[in-house]
């Protein structure tokens, strides 16, 4: 299975301190997580959502990632109530019996988020990124079009 994550540079490490200072939609702060996603576009789309509109100023560092894992993750059950959601992916992490875990995006229901447990005992077997630069002007910028 290949893993996708578009981040800034100083933020590829698959060591999860990003949730655990802010948490995440489906983890508490305090608690490690390492968010993929299931397709390269979704990865975009996951960013994009949280940039300014108009991309003005926004950061050039992007870089989009990949790593292969053979496990399979484990399904939780989607619930739309926040405090639910949170309690199931940290009753997950507590539990620690897989490394991933799958969840539907909110972005795209269709596809998948997949969530990284960084402390058990497989995390190690994910082999870091591999990346390419990224750049959201050259993605969403229009070709001219013909006169």
């Amino acid at each position: 299975m290949r893993l996708w994550r578009l981040a800034r540079r100083p933020f590829l490490a698959l060591d999860g301190s990003g949730a655990e200072r802010h948490g995440a939609r489906w983890t508490s702060p305090g608690r490690p997580v390492v968010n993929f996603a299931s397709e390269a576009a979704l990865s975009v789309l996951i960013v994009l959502r949280y940039l300014p509109r108009d991309l003005e100023g926004i950061d050039q560092d992007y870089l989009l990632g990949w790593t292969e894992t053979e496990e399979e993750p484990e399904d939780i059950p989607f619930t739309p109530d926040p405090v639910e959601k949170r309690a199931r992916g940290d009753a997950w992490l507590s539990s620690n019996r897989s490394l991933l875990a799958a969840v539907p995006s909110a972005v795209l229901p269709e596809a998948r988020l997949i969530l990284m447990n960084p402390r058990h005992p497989k995390a190690g077997s994910i082999a870091p990124l591999t990346v390419r630069p990224f750049s959201f002007e050259q993605c969403l910028s229009l070709p001219p079009m013909p006169g």
